[in-house]
Order: structure tokens, then sequence, then C-alpha cells
């Protein structure tokens, strides 16, 4: 096993592989602090990386393979940067817990993703694929309520069925190309294992209708999961997916029934955590949009809505932690009036919800706008509009009417809150500063696209098209007149219909009728003529079967009793007849024994002169 560099890189998945070793070893006083520590050293070295342009490659040799365990170009660096961003206030937000385990878990699963993001071969992708899939499971169970064990294994189940269509994917390819290497693929010649690996990644990406597994599994993760696995798992998936598939139009379409698709639940739910959950669906969806439609400015507007979808989003599972630590739920029917009670999480909360419901000055503004303008741009008029209807919708359910219901609509609360830790504070007021702070000024996210603004670089693939076409402005004035008054229309249409978006204690069925669908047919189509079988099969073993083992086996037993019991019944009769002679000779005369010593040489001798 060798292995080289093509110039000098630390992989950041290293910190959170010591962080995991800390959290698991150390006592809770000092690993509490390593953790956003080794966050912090992986924030730093991606700020080092990034004033590059990247190059950098870690290969290592080993059974004949060559493992690239760290491609660093202008896509990779833009993903990890944010993560490791995120990875800082995640571990500050976390850190009152005393629950050491929930530590290593999270941990892992941010290496898994740092595997994942440098990855230049498919193997390594997978193995950090599959350690993001187990530790986020974790992250559920630990929770330890009844419903968080049965969503956890829903979860699992379906990663692992994900996992395998990526792993069967990826040994085709290897099959007919003879390397594991993860590169671009041309969007019009997609072969079968090609399908295959885009079908593992749009498992990851939530992409509908392989979606249900996200705001089912969510709302039911830990406080501090729920804050992780919002922004790791669907953005790790939107980056290969930018990796490998820009271009595919299908993912086009896709994405933009993503959009619409979270929305509209989002609008009925009733856990906070539930909408937001739905929201990741529709937020991805334009990430997955801008991939699909393939053109460089699409595919910049994807990552840097990927960017800002993390930190919003982010800040918007923390205010809905608050809520379920503070008051022991997070289902809207029950809160209200805790604008006094906790005015803090509302005013950070709704930084957050200002953010993605794309208000001008924040960082979902700037992200946005720039995926429809690509759209549009394009020619994807259709595709343009869907977004632009998603984006009402995400204003009306996590703008509006989640902190409607959940800080006012009642008069002021009574309920009991448990405090709020400090930490859990600063992480969101950290979230929401780079929320305002990205959205003020624009290029400080704008630099660290994967096509620039200004200057070029080359390309990561060639199936992008528009490269020259990749200039966007988003505070011209219409831009920000279009934005408010979508924004004002759909707080209008709020007040209009506030009594009919009253939230309901129910859970809306969505793609799990299909998943129970397929269980009754299989149960149908499979159990039931195995049980038949089964039955038929019992029914000839207990006619015939039982019987014959039955006489088999007096069988046996005669044949031991005649058989192997007479020899050695007889052997140990003949050992003990011979015993019993010798021990009569054993006369102790000496004569006795001479007269015997003659007998016997006078017998040999008799013999050899017969023989002779």
């Amino acid at each position: 096993m060798t292995a080289e560099t093509a110039s000098f890189f630390f992989h950041p998945a290293a910190f959170f592989a010591v962080g995991a070793a800390g959290a698991a070893l150390l006592p809770r006083g000092i690993h509490r602090w390593l953790l956003p520590a080794m966050a912090v050293l992986a924030f730093l070295v991606m700020v080092a990386i990034s004033q590059g342009e990247g190059g950098a490659n870690l290969h290592l040799y080993w059974l004949g393979l060559d493992l690239n365990l760290a491609r660093v170009d202008r896509l990779s660096i833009i993903f990890a940067h944010i993560f490791a961003l995120q990875a800082i206030l995640g571990c500050i937000y976390a850190m009152h817990l005393k629950d050491r385990w929930q530590h290593v878990a999270s941990m892992g699963y941010m290496g898994g993703a740092f595997l994942c993001v440098f990855a230049g071969d498919y193997l390594t992708l997978f193995i950090g694929w599959e350690l993001m899939s187990v530790a986020s499971t974790l992250l559920i169970w630990f929770r330890r309520r009844r419903e968080s064990t049965a969503a956890g294994f829903r979860y699992f189940l379906v990663h692992t069925l994900g996992g395998l269509a990526l792993l069967a994917g990826i040994m085709l390819r290897y099959q007919a190309t003879g390397n594991f290497d993860f590169n671009p693929v041309d969007p019009t010649a997609l072969q079968l294992y090609d399908w295959l690996i885009l079908l593992g990644f749009a498992v990851n990406a939530a992409v509908v209708p392989l979606h249900a597994w996200l705001p089912d599994a969510y709302p039911e993760a830990t406080v501090t999961g729920a804050v992780f696995m919002s922004a790791f798992t669907t953005k790790t998936a939107v980056y290969v997916l930018a990796r490998a598939f820009a271009g595919v139009e299908i993912l086009g379409i896709l994405g933009v029934v993503m959009c619409l698709w979270g929305v509209f639940y989002a609008t009925m739910e009733n856990n906070a955590r539930r909408i937001l959950s739905y929201h990741i669906v529709s937020q991805v969806g334009y990430m997955v949009a801008g991939i699909g439609i393939g053109t460089a400015m699409t595919v910049n507007g994807a990552c840097a809505h990927a960017y800002a979808h993390i930190l919003y989003k982010g800040l918007l599972f923390m205010g809905a932690g608050c809520l379920l630590h503070a008051a022991g739920t997070a289902n809207l029917n029950q809160l209200g009036g805790l604008a006094r009670r906790l005015p803090l999480v509302f005013l950070l909360y709704m930084a957050a919800a200002v953010s993605i419901s794309g208000m001008p000055f924040f960082n979902g503004f700037i992200s946005k706008t720039m995926t429809i303008a690509g759209a549009a741009e394009s020619h994807h008029t259709w595709l343009a509009l869907g977004m632009e209807i998603a984006a009402v919708g995400t204003f009306l359910s996590v703008g509006i009417k989640l902190p409607y219901f959940a800080f006012f609509a009642k008069p002021d609360s009574e309920m009991h809150l448990e405090p709020i830790p400090v930490n859990m504070y600063v992480a969101m007021l950290g979230g929401a500063l780079l929320c305002l702070v990205t959205g003020l000024f624009p290029n400080l996210l704008y630099s660290l696209l994967p096509f620039p603004m200004h200057g070029h670089v080359e390309a990561y693939t060639p199936f992008v098209t528009a490269l020259h076409h990749v200039e966007f402005h988003p505070y011209e004035l219409f831009n920000i007149l279009q934005a408010f008054t979508l924004l004002g229309f759909t707080g209008l249409g709020f007040y209009l219909l506030r009594n009919v978006l009253t939230p309901h204690a129910q859970r809306n069925m969505d793609f799990e009728w299909f998943y129970v669908l397929i269980g009754k047919a299989f149960s149908l189509l499979v159990s039931r003529p195995a049980a038949w079988i089964d039955g038929i099969w019992s029914e000839v073993y207990r006619t015939l079967g039982l019987p014959g083992l039955k006489l088999g086996a007096k069988g046996a037993s005669a044949f031991d009793v005649a058989a192997i019991d007479g020899v050695v019944d007889g052997a140990a009769k003949a050992v003990g007849a011979t015993g019993r002679l010798a021990a009569r000779l054993q006369t102790g005369d000496l004569q006795h024994y001479a007269a015997l010593a003659t007998a016997l040489a006078l017998g040999i001798a008799a013999c050899l002169w017969w023989l002779g």
C-alpha cells in the first residue's frame, strides 16, 4: 500500500475522526470543547485551500487499485467550505449534550460527508456514503423513543436499498470500464450502470417519489441530530449529482416537482420539524433542477443555493429544536403565545425564515434567484415558473404559518418551559449573522462558485453549457421589486386563509401509502404463496417424512445394538477374559514362571520346526 499527493493536502475528515475518538474516550469537560475545535480546524484548512484554484490529489495505491481520496477543485471546495462552517455551528449547538454517543455519531457523520465531497473514485465515495447512512441512523435512534426506533429502521432500510443500487451501478461500471474513477457522465449516453448510480444518488437527494424517508425520519431525530442531518445528507447528494450528472434533463423536471411537492405538503403539516423536512425536499428541488438544466449559471445557482440552504435550514432546525427542548413538543396545535417568553428564539428563527423565503438582503435571495434566472435565460420557462410558485408556498408555510402558530395565534402561553442552554443561542446567532452577511455581500459566496463570474478556470465537466454567461447581479431593481411583490401577496393570502391553514393534530399520508401498497403486494404475491407452499410441505413432511424418520431411527437403533454394541461389548469381554487369565498366572512362584517360560519356548520352537 503506497500513497502520494500532487500538492500538500490535509484531509478534513481526519479532524472529525479525532473528534469521534475524543468524544468516545475523553471526559465530557474536555471533549465538549474538542468537537468545535476540530470543526474550526477543518474550516481553516478549507479557507486555506479555497485561496487557490484547487488541483491537489491524494492517491492511495492498494490491492492494485488507484484510489483518489482527495480530488480538490472548485466544486468540491465550495461544498467542503460550507460543510466545515456548518460543522462549527452544529458542534456549538450540541455542546450541552451529556450523551457522548450522539457526539460520536455526529462526528462520524460529518467525516463521512467530507470523504464523499473529496472522493475522486467511487469506492472512496461509497465508504463515505455508507458511513453517513449508519451514523445518521444512530442520530435518530439516540432519541430513544419508540417512534424514533421505528423511523430509524425505515430510514436505514431505504438508504440500504439506495446504497445497494449505487453499489450495483459501481460494480457494473467497473466491469464495463475497468476503473472506479468518479467522473462526469455524458447526459446523452447514459448506460444501465449510470442509471443505477443516479438512482442511488436520487434516494439521498430525496427526489420525489423517493423522498418519503426524509419527513418520516428527520422529525424523529434528536434535537441536535436533526440540525446535522438537515445540512449533510441531501447536500452531499446534490454535490455528487452536480459532479456526475450535470445536464441530465430529467433532473430539471424532477427538481421542479420536488419544489412544488414539498411546499404543498408543508402547508398542511402540523409538526414544525416535519414542515421543515418537507421544505428540505422543496429547496433541494431548486438545486436538482439547476443541475438538470445544466448551464453554468444554473449549476452555479444550485451550488450557491446549497451553501445558503445549509445555513438557513440549519438555523430553522435549531429554532424548532429550541421549541422542542423548551416545550417538549414541536406540534403547532400545542404551541402558541411564546413570542414574549422566547423572544430570541423567535427573532433568530425569523432570520432563517425570511432567508428561505428569498427576501432581499438575506442569502436565500442571492441564490434562489440565480437558479430561476438561469432557467429563464436558457428558455426553460415552465421550470422557472414552477420554481417561482414554489417560492410563494415557502414563505406561506415557513415564513408565516409556522411562526404565527408557534409564537402568536394564542394568548400568552403559561405552559412550562425548560431553560434553553446558552450554547444553543450562540449557534443560532452565528447562523443568523451568516445568513445576513452572505445576503448583503453576495460576492463572498459568488467567489467560491465552480464557474466564476470574473476570470476563467477549467470547467470540472465538459457537459455544462453557456460557460460565458454566468454573470448575475441579484440586487437589480426588477429582482427586488419582484421579490417584495410576491412576498407581499403571499402575506395577504395567508391573512385571508389563516383559518383554513390552522394546523390539526394529524399526519398527512405522502408516498408512504405507495410503500405500504408495495408491502401488501409483496405479502400477496410472495408471502402468501410461500406460506401455502410451506403448508403443503409441512403436511407432506407430517405424512411421509416424519414416519420415515421414525423408521430410520428404529433401524439405526437396531444396528447400534446388534453391530456396534456387539463389537464393542465383545472386545470388552475378550479384554476382560485376558486380564483375568493374566491375573491367575501371576502367582508369585518362580518355579511356576520358569515352567511357563520353558513351555512357551518349546511351543515356539515346535512352530518354527513345523513351518520350516
